[in-house]
């Protein structure tokens, strides 16, 4: 029991430990991990590199290729990028081998203290990130140790080396591999815990070997998880994990395994945890030397283990996918392109409420409350996107960030609301046979153009977090203001000398009240980028 105990403890520190290593290595990388990846270009070598350096930040090649599948179900990559990407993940995920094979466990503890000292005694957000790195590297390694101690006593157990033994059989060794590394959803852990093992000297290379192919099978399954839900193309994206690893698996059970091995024991001779190190890294590097050229093979493969047989449901969303939380300055891009595509919808539906305005269509007017469905699933799907995303590790302005997105997005599902509002009244209109005079109609077309300009500018500065456009912004609604203040005045005076129709004096002043409340919001959107770009330059000085 104490051995379970002490084993269980040292793998949750462990993985805890890289865990707490990869935050702070994505915090202190901050908007540098969205720049690698806009790198990306449709040369395959260099997705290869992008997926190896990512994977080396992120310190799990299971969470990049979930990233991957996310790029894919937003549409930020095609699969002929993201084979690149997920062949470049299982060499980066080699780093963590390596670093667990090195015998430093001693200065671990001395590690822990220095981050932690770091940690408490600077401000900078830049060394606080650093600090965890480190500390996260030292734990990784109290962990490590702790499952070295739990497996010493089992050296001598007959019962567990006549079990090691059995690994003799590569297939049972595989399927091992495979199983441990579903389970704990890291191949990172599985070579951990083989590590772990191997510093007893109760298991032999050639008996771990195969256990590495397994594990990197097994990484596949996380994948496979998060594709359930995506679209075709994702689920694509994680089978070529799949085919990946298991091609890979079978050249070296068929051909490369003991020249390999040949290789490795004359490199790293009679130390059995870097021998499992170097046959991680020469598995993976060999297996994308060799299947780099056939990628498009593995690509056409998955389109034919993944039929397109058109039944593919529409997606409300267009940009925003959970798998892309695991990278947050990624995720907080592609929340604010969703944020401009909820603003475009409800631009749409503005634009449709002014049409059946001035063309007195009934079918155009319904239109405007099918867009308006449409606006309140997308706000509510980007909201609750947002609450995740506001819970990960985020730098201090993509915070001030996240906080305009969800101000804009309450701006933007109101200006929404006020165009469904216009939409009814235009029914009303048609319904009551309204008749609005000239100057009536020329006033409104004005005050229409005005607002949509204004909340047009406004959704560029969302993009461009540009103050001088926002400044721009709130100037224009004072003209906005103005403008209802002088057509209300102007309305009533119209109906004073009956020029209009009462019932037609009540729809225009309902209207212009909607439109000024319109520049209202654009205006509210505009102040909280002025908010955000204020806090981040009084944070630098």
């Amino acid at each position: 029991m104490s051995i379970a105990i002490s084993l269980i403890g040292g793998l949750g520190l462990f993985l805890f430990g890289m865990s707490y290593m990869s935050d702070g290595l994505q915090k202190a990388a901050g908007s540098k991990m969205k720049d690698i990846l806009a790198a990306l270009t449709k040369n395959r070598l260099m997705g290869v590199l992008v997926g190896a350096l990512v994977t080396g930040v992120i310190q799990s090649s299971s969470a990049t290729t979930v990233m991957v599948v996310g790029f894919v179900n937003a549409g930020l990559m095609n699969l002929n990028q993201a084979v690149g990407i997920i062949m470049g993940a299982n060499i980066g995920t080699t780093v963590t081998a390596f670093l667990v094979s090195l015998n430093i466990t001693q200065f671990a503890t001395l590690m822990v203290g220095v981050g932690v000292f770091m940690y408490l005694a600077s401000k900078k957000k830049k060394i606080k990130s650093i600090a965890e790195v480190i500390i996260g590297f030292g734990i990784l390694f109290i962990g490590m140790k702790l499952m070295g101690d739990a497996m010493k006593p089992l050296q001598s157990n007959p019962m567990f080396t006549g079990l090691i033994t059995k690994f003799n059989n590569p297939y049972l060794g595989i399927l091992v591999g495979f199983i441990i590394t579903a389970i704990l959803q890291s191949s990172s852990a599985t070579t951990g815990l083989l590590i772990a093992v191997a510093t007893t000297g109760v298991i032999t290379f050639e008996q771990a070997f195969p256990i590495v192919f397994g594990q990197n099978i097994g990484t596949c399954v996380t994948a496979l998880l998060a594709s359930i839900g995506a679209n075709k193309t994702a689920k694509r994206a994680a089978v070529i994990h799949l085919l990946f690893n298991i091609s890979g698996t079978l050249l070296f059970m068929i051909f490369l395994r003991g020249p390999v091995e040949w290789i490795i024991f004359n490199m790293v001779p009679n130390y059995v945890p870097q021998e499992i190190a170097a046959g991680h890294i020469f598995f993976n590097i060999i297996n994308v030397v060799i299947m780099l050229p056939f990628a498009n093979l593995l690509v056409k493969i998955s389109q034919i283990l993944i039929k397109d047989n058109g039944d593919e449901t529409q997606q409300v969303t267009k940009y925003i996918d959970d798998r892309l939380l695991v990278t947050p300055s990624i995720a907080l891009t592609q929340a604010s392109k969703e944020v401009l595509h909820l603003g475009n919808l409800a631009l749409k539906e503005f634009e449709t409420a002014i049409k059946a305005f001035f063309t007195n269509d009934e079918e155009t007017a319904l239109k405007v409350f099918e867009i308006e469905l449409n606006v309140n699933e997308l706000n509510k799907k980007t909201i609750e996107y947002l609450v995740k995303l506001d819970k990960v590790s985020l730098t201090n302005y993509e915070k001030d960030k996240l906080v305009v997105l969800l101000n804009s997005i309450n701006d933007i599902e109101r200006i929404g609301d006020h165009a469904d509002n216009i939409g009814e009244l235009v029914l009303d209109k048609i319904e009551n046979k309204i008749i609005f005079s000239d100057q009536a109609n020329e006033d409104l077309r004005e005050m229409f153009e005005e607002t949509k300009k204004m909340y047009k500018e406004t959704l560029t500065v969302i993009a461009t977090m540009d103050c001088d456009e926002c400044n721009k912004i709130i100037a224009n609604d004072d003209i906005v203001d103005e403008m209802y203040k002088n057509l209300r005045k102007n309305h009533i005076e119209r109906l004073n000398n009956f020029v209009c129709e009462p019932s037609a004096g009540i729809v225009f002043l309902d209207i212009i009240s909607n439109l000024e409340r319109i520049g209202d919001h654009s205006t509210n959107i505009a102040e909280s980028i002025l908010e955000a770009v204020a806090n981040k330059n009084e944070k630098k000085s």
